[in-house]
């Protein structure tokens, strides 16, 4: 990534509601000092991957493919800001509502739901995320 593309991405994400705040990279000779004083000219930090770490990528790949399969996919995308929304809302979502089968499927960010006692229908709510393409069911409020 040449310090003309950092530039460009920098100024792509300045007015965005929600801006990275870290840059995440691997160890590739390419991001030297002139990128990271790029970075942190634009307000950001640099957060280089540990050293033999090729899971970590995997991994980033992985959310690539998951968010491209259960969100993009399935969209007609009109310009950065459609997708800047797309993107921010179904990555909170997937951390916040979405279960997961690697922690029993719960959602990342919470801790285990206690026991709840069985209720009838009409005590469920229906709520819809990223435009309606997925649907979660939850209790009413009182």
């Amino acid at each position: 990534m040449g310090c003309q593309q950092t530039k460009k991405f920098t100024e792509q994400t300045r007015d965005r509601v929600k801006r990275p705040a870290i840059l995440i990279h691997d160890r590739d000779t390419k991001y030297k000092k002139k990128f990271r004083a790029t970075v942190e000219s634009a307000g950001m930090k640099t957060n280089p991957l540990p050293k033999a770490s090729p899971n970590l990528n995997g991994r980033c790949e992985r959310f690539i493919e998951t968010i491209k399969l259960e969100c993009l996919n399935n969209f007609i995308v009109f310009g950065k800001k459609h997708l800047d929304y797309l993107t921010d809302e179904f990555t909170s979502y997937y951390n916040k509502k979405r279960s997961h089968m690697e922690r029993d499927h719960l959602p990342p960010i919470r801790g285990e739901p206690d026991e709840v006692a069985t209720i009838s229908i009409d005590q469920i709510e229906v709520k819809r995320y990223v435009g309606g393409l997925i649907k979660s069911f939850e209790r009413k409020v009182a």
